[in-house]
This record gives structure tokens, C-alpha cells and sequence, in this order.
């Protein structure tokens, strides 16, 4: 299967995410996650509802201190720097945005997590041959591979893989019913120049052909849903600003995308889905646990418990 070219990679997701990392802090929460929060509660901060998402993650990949995560598509360095700091693991991200890779190197330089927290201006298919992590991440990326392109990513990530790791993919999905629309079109030519959706048992086929056991599956929907509510609020709340940084018409595009996608997830035309997966070691000698209570259990995190 044919990869997409990388340099139209890399001009897609400069379109949309260099746009300027001032405009994306006017909405976005104070760790700069661009992805569906979780909400504990249904009437949640944002702040506290993103930090509980990447905590989330962190759990469902069973991080422990020590282990090698990568995270592709890694945004501003979120979830590196949190696993890094939380989880004492050694978290190497990657971007194909460079606005965002700066943004987060100087991030961690500031938070002093050099020694175990990297983020790259890199393409993950050009990370060293042999390379391998114990947990590997994508939050927010599949809906950028193009689902011709589903065989040969997920088969690269396997590589990446050491036998019986885990992969959690954190991706929106649409309805097995639909259709283009003046929606989707307006998207792809003004706000993701290389989005496609798929729906979540076609991933999850792909997966499995790709040679991974599926462990879980979660629907994230409604917090999507909110999550694109309070984007849309704190970007009016801050249109003046907004306006000064980026024009009235990238302005009025994204709040237009964000209310859209609002509406889109409260009625479930799309949806939000975190899958975890693994690569299959019959021979690993240890066993993960049979139910999620860990996953949900609010104890302190590994590298907390282990300092204290």
C-alpha cells in the first residue's frame, strides 16, 4: 500500500495547526489539549476535565516508571509532559507541526522534564529503523492517515511495538450511514485539507488484520460534545483577541468548525472512540489485569506513590 506523500502531510497539518499557538491558548485549556476532554462530572472545567483525559490515557496504557511511551501526533506535548512528570516514564512525541514542537519544547525546558520528556518537529515514519516502545499513543491523528493509508500505519506501529505493548488510538469516527455534505466539503477545504473518517468497526477490522488483540473499546461522545462547547465559548469570549491574531475570516472559519462539530457530536452523527490494543507475546510473563478498575481508580499515580 502507498503511503501519501509526506510533504502533503506536513502542508496539511501546517495549514491547521500553525496557525498560531496564540490563537489556539484563546480556547483551548491551560495545558493546550486539542483533543476531547473527560469529564468526571457533567458540568466540569475544562482545565481539570483535560488533565483527567490525559490521566485516562496514561491508565488504559498502564504506564509504569521506566517504560518508553511515544506519541504521535503529540500537539503542544500534553501528554508527554504529564506522563514524563505523573508516570516516570521516558516520553518521546513527535509533530509534524513545528509551531507546536517549539511551543512544547520550551514547555518542558521550563517544567525541568529534559531528562525523560522530548518532543520532535518529526514525521513518526521516519523515526530509526529498530526503534521500539513499550506504550504507544495517537490521540487525534487517525482522522489525518487517510483510510487507504489504515493497513500500512497500523503495521508501522506495530513495528514500533515491543511484543506485548500497548496501543491506544483515540480517533473520531462517523456513522456507518453517512454521507458527504456542504459540511464536510467546507471542512476539508477551509480546516483539514486531509481529514477522512471511518467508522469504528472498520478500524477496528484493520487493526486486526495489522495483527494486534483489541483489549478495549470506549465511546467518548458526549464529551467530545461539551469539550467543543467550551472551545466554542471561550473563543467568543475572546473574538476580539482572536480577531487581532488571525483575521475575522480564519476567526469566523474556526468558530464556525467548532460550533459545527458541537452539534455534530450532541447528535451522534459522529462519534469518539478510545481503542486499546496490543501486540500479541504468547511467551510475556506478565499478565494484564482482567477488568478496568484500575483504569477508573483515582490512586496516585506510579511515580507519585513511588517518591512518596
Amino acid at each position: 500500500m502507498r503511503w501519501r506523500r509526506k510533504d502533503r502531510d506536513r502542508e496539511a497539518i501546517s495549514f491547521h495547526y500553525d496557525v498560531s499557538n496564540d490563537f489556539y491558548a484563546l480556547f483551548l485549556d491551560q495545558r493546550m489539549v486539542y483533543t476531547c476532554a473527560y469529564y468526571r462530572r457533567p458540568d466540569g472545567d475544562l482545565d481539570q476535565a483535560q488533565e483527567d483525559k490525559l490521566d485516562l490515557v496514561c491508565r488504559k496504557l498502564r504506564l509504569a516508571p521506566g517504560e518508553r511511551l511515544l506519541d504521535i501526533g503529540c500537539g503542544w506535548g500534553s501528554l508527554v509532559m504529564w506522563a514524563a512528570e505523573r508516570y516516570g516514564v521516558e516520553a518521546h512525541g513527535v509533530t509534524l507541526s513545528a509551531a507546536q514542537a517549539e511551543w512544547a519544547e520550551t514547555a518542558i525546558r521550563r517544567a525541568g522534564l529534559e531528562d525523560r520528556a522530548r518532543v520532535e518537529h518529526l514525521d513518526y515514519r521516519e523515526l530509526p529503523a529498530g526503534l521500539r516502545f513499550d506504550k504507544v499513543a495517537a490521540v487525534g491523528v487517525i482522522e489525518h492517515v487517510g483510510i487507504k493509508n489504515y493497513p500500512a500505519y497500523f503495521a508501522r506501529i506495530h513495528e514500533l511495538l515491543e511484543p506485548g505493548g500497548l496501543f491506544l488510538n483515540h480517533g473520531i469516527t462517523h456513522e456507518k450511514q453517512w454521507r458527504r455534505s456542504s459540511q464536510t466539503d467546507f471542512l476539508e477545504r477551509h480546516v483539514f485539507p486531509n481529514g477522512e473518517m471511518d467508522n469504528v468497526s472498520h478500524t477496528l477490522d484493520v487493526l486486526e488484520r495489522a495483527r494486534f488483540e483489541i483489549l478495549d473499546v470506549e465511546a467518548l461522545r458526549a464529551h467530545y460534545a461539551r469539550t467543543t462547547r467550551q472551545w466554542v465559548d471561550r473563543l467568543q469570549a475572546n473574538a476580539e483577541r482572536a480577531r487581532a491574531l488571525v483575521g475575522e475570516r480564519v476567526y469566523r472559519t474556526w468558530l464556525l468548525y467548532l460550533a459545527g462539530s458541537s452539534v455534530s457530536f450532541t447528535q451522534g452523527s459522529i462519534g469518539l472512540y478510545q481503542i486499546v490494543a496490543t501486540r500479541p507475546d504468547p511467551a510475556a510473563a506478565t499478565v494484564l489485569p482482567a477488568t478496568r478498575e484500575a483504569i477508573y481508580a483515582r490512586a496516585e499515580s506510579p511515580a507519585l506513590a513511588e517518591a512518596s
